[in-house]
C-alpha cells in the first residue's frame, strides 16, 4: 500500500491548508485513514482520523478548526485546517489501517511527510 500526500505549504496565522492523501495498490479494504503531526524535537502524534463507517476523532488541539474527510470509492483522505496557528507548524504524515486481502491482518501504512508551516 502506497500513501501519497500533497497541499502543505507556507500560511499566515489565521489562514487556511488542505491536505489530501491517496491511497493505492494492494488494498482489500481500508478501515482507518488519519493524520499525525511531528514537530522538530517533539513525538508524532495523532490529531485526526476516521474510520470506514464515518466516526471522526481528532486532538483536542485542532477540535472546531481542522476536518477529516475521506472518500472510501478513492480511497483519499483530507484534512481541512482552518485558522491556523504558529503551534500547527509540523510535517503532517498521513497513513492508513489497511487490509491488503480477504481475513489478512490489518497494518498501518504512512505516507511521507508534507511540512506545513504557520507564520506569525
Amino acid at each position: 500500500v502506497q500513501l501519497q500526500a500533497f497541499g502543505g505549504g507556507l500560511v499566515q496565522t489565521g489562514g487556511s491548508l488542505r491536505l489530501s492523501c491517496a491511497a493505492s495498490g494492494s488494498i482489500f479494504s481500508i478501515n482507518v485513514m488519519g493524520w499525525y503531526r511531528q514537530a522538530p524535537g517533539k513525538q508524532r502524534g495523532l490529531i485526526a482520523r476516521i474510520t470506514s463507517g464515518g466516526i471522526k476523532n481528532y486532538a483536542d488541539s485542532v477540535k472546531g478548526r481542522f476536518t477529516i474527510s475521506r472518500d472510501n470509492a478513492k480511497n483519499t483522505v483530507d484534512l481541512q485546517m482552518n485558522s491556523l496557528k504558529p503551534e500547527d507548524t509540523a510535517a503532517y504524515y498521513c497513513y492508513v489501517n489497511s487490509n491488503t486481502a480477504y481475513l489478512s491482518i490489518p497494518r498501518d501504512y504512512w505516507g511521507q511527510g508534507t511540512q506545513v508551516t504557520v507564520s506569525s
